[in-house]
């Protein structure tokens, strides 16, 4: 299953956006920052990180939904993407 260039467009844009966050948590550690400043931006980046791969899961169940054959002979079955998806939990 290809995903969709928007879906793609999106992901690649949160991953750009989380490793300026990582870059900001360094600094943060360099300069000695309070513990839980640094801890409030990690808490950030496993956000962010989640919900990149949330989409990309999202976009493989719609194309699930809508192709279940296709999908299935992919070995994308809805079971696969559960477990997928289950995986980041």
């Amino acid at each position: 299953m290809e995903l969709p260039e928007e879906v793609v467009d999106d992901v690649r844009k949160r991953l750009r956006r989380v490793a300026g966050q990582v870059s900001g948590v360094e600094r943060m550690l360099a300069e000695g920052r309070e513990c839980r400043d640094v801890l409030t931006q990690l808490a950030a980046v496993s956000k962010a990180l989640d919900r990149a791969s949330f989409k990309i899961v999202s976009s493989g169940l719609a194309y699930c939904i809508e192709n279940p054959e296709q999908a299935g002979a992919e070995g994308y079955a809805i079971e696969a993407l559960e477990r997928l998806f289950l995986s980041l939990a």
